[in-house]
């Protein structure tokens, strides 16, 4: 039997988390994905926002596990989040957050999330979880160089005569179609753990094992890539600028999906050490965050989607499509490590890297400067102050 008082610090602290969960929503889940979408007229602001929010809410319950788990138990060694420290956290991220949604800065919901967490875990006694810092901190660095690189090559390559769009595009929802296919989902698993759309059809082609890899998963991905090529092929034989429309459609829809499974996390993560006090499952809170994701992205996310459309770079098409691929195989990556990533700086970078293939185009070099210091600042001054509100109410406890 659950105590009045234990039931009801978990309510507080689940307040918390339905707000952090709305100011993602609002702010980086809400409005990154389709941003570079409406950059290219492809949908417009409030369609996106909407749209965004139900793909969100589903890769949220499909793809949040992993996330959800490193921020609620891996980021701090020796001690586990209370309830009062789960609300300091949060409290303090997403009121940063927040602040990012009114002013049109983008702020990290990473870097606010990991700070606070980290802050409030330190004050309670807990011990750094450095190998874990590290494989974060490896990923924030490389994101900007291997999103931007990738989007800059797509980019250019889009943009040279040499390559026809109609053989280009195609390939490239090739390359997707196999991402695609090796995503994990906790649904196709069952008891022996997430498995993919390539393990699921490859277990049904009848394939040997050559030096001991599987055949059928690869079959089942160079399948899927088959079949996207062909689709795109055949949409941009008919008409090439339905067939790009259509192309990033897709890509925005895939990666607002990634984002649900990857921010859903840092809302509802430091509530997991609470999970067993209350007897509430894991799947209950993912789907409690994923209703918070969709309502701050149908309630906030336009203004930070016409922020990051028009604001970073004056993208078209093609650029667009060069920044959401890299961005869709960053969030899946980050998914699968289970390592909290800011899709803040996954799409930004993508999109500078696809504008300066343009010869810097339309890249607000000012805006950049502003925007990464922000990211910096959030972090540290997330960490410090959930670390002194934390101790101060201590104290008056």
């Amino acid at each position: 039997m659950v105590d009045v008082v234990t039931l009801g610090t978990f309510g507080v602290a689940a307040l918390a988390s339905l707000f952090m969960a709305w100011a993602i929503g609002a702010g980086s889940s809400g409005s990154t994905p389709f941003a570079p979408a409406v950059g290219a007229n492809a949908i417009s602001v409030m369609r996106a926002g909407f749209v965004v929010g139900l793909l969100g809410f589903f890769g949220a319950v499909l793809q949040g596990q992993n996330v959800t788990n490193a921020v609620g138990t891996e980021l701090i060694v020796g001690q586990s989040l209370t309830a009062t420290a789960a609300v300091v956290g949060l409290l303090t991220a997403a009121g940063l957050v927040a602040i990012g949604v009114f002013t049109g800065y983008p702020i990290a919901t990473a870097f606010t999330v990991t700070g606070a967490v980290v802050g409030v875990g330190l004050a309670l006694g807990g011990d750094p979880a450095w190998a874990k810092y590290q494989q974060i901190a490896t990923l924030w660095v490389l994101t900007p160089f291997v999103g931007g690189g990738i989007a800059y090559a797509t980019a250019r390559t889009l943009r040279s005569q040499r390559v026809p769009e109609r053989v280009a595009v195609p390939l490239l929802g090739g390359v997707v179609g196999v991402l695609v296919a090796t995503i994990q989902f906790a649904l196709l698993g069952g008891a022996a753990g997430p498995r993919s759309i390539a393990q699921i059809v490859g277990a049904r082609i009848p394939l040997p094992v050559v030096a001991g890899v599987d055949a059928g998963p690869i079959a089942a991905m160079l399948l899927l890539a088959s079949l996207a090529t062909g689709a795109l092929a055949y949409e941009m034989r008919r008409d090439e600028a339905r067939g790009q429309r259509r192309f990033l459609l897709a890509l925005g829809g895939l990666v607002a999906f990634s984002a649900g499974g990857s921010q859903v996390g840092l809302a509802i993560g430091p509530l997991v050490p609470l999970l067993e006090e209350v007897t509430i499952p894991l799947t209950a809170l993912l789907v409690g965050g994923g209703v918070g994701l969709l309502v701050g992205s149908w309630t906030g996310a336009p203004r930070m989607i016409k922020a990051l459309a028009q604001d970073y770079s004056s993208l078209g098409p093609r650029r667009s499509i060069a920044a959401l691929i890299p961005s869709f195989a960053i969030a899946q990556a980050a998914v699968a490590l289970g390592v909290p990533v800011s899709f803040n700086e996954i799409i930004v970078s993508a999109i500078v890297g696809s504008g300066y293939a343009a010869g810097g185009a339309g890249v607000s070099r000012q805006k950049m400067f502003y925007t990464v210091l922000a990211w910096v600042g959030s972090l540290v001054l997330a960490l410090g102050v959930s670390y002194a509100v934390f101790v101060g109410a201590d104290a008056l406890v």
